[in-house]
């Protein structure tokens, strides 16, 4: 079992950065691949980005290519967010999500997922 809980969202200018966290319980997180997924008002959950186990993969979503970083630290129990030139079109509430499988970028491929946290870029 993993327990996740996300961190670090909040209000922030167009053009600006948030570093999101993802804190795991449970002692199967460090075999985990993660991921990001996000979910804006009336529309679906889409996929961010993703990393596995050992961080040595990763993916990222077209429209964040370039801006977003995924990252992790399994010593820490903790993956990572890293969010720069924000646009308007980020927002949204961002949830982490945990599977012990090979990273996906399918919302149904997650086991785990956190309660999520509000990202809002402001124009």
């Amino acid at each position: 079992q993993v327990q996740l809980a996300e961190s670090g969202g909040g209000l922030v200018q167009a053009g600006g950065s948030l570093r999101l966290s993802c804190t795991a319980s449970g002692r199967t997180f460090s075999s985990a691949a993660m991921a990001w997924f996000r979910q804006a008002p009336a529309k679906e959950r889409e996929f961010v980005a993703a990393i596995t186990w050992h961080g040595r993969s990763t993916n990222y979503a077209d429209s964040v290519k370039g801006r977003f970083t995924i990252s992790r630290n399994n010593a820490k129990n903790t993956g990572y967010l890293q969010m720069n030139s924000l646009k308007p079109e980020d927002t949204a509430i961002y949830y982490c999500a945990a599977t012990t499988g090979d990273i996906a970028a399918t919302v149904r491929w997650y086991d785990y997922w956190g309660q999520g946290t509000q990202v809002t870029v402001s124009s």
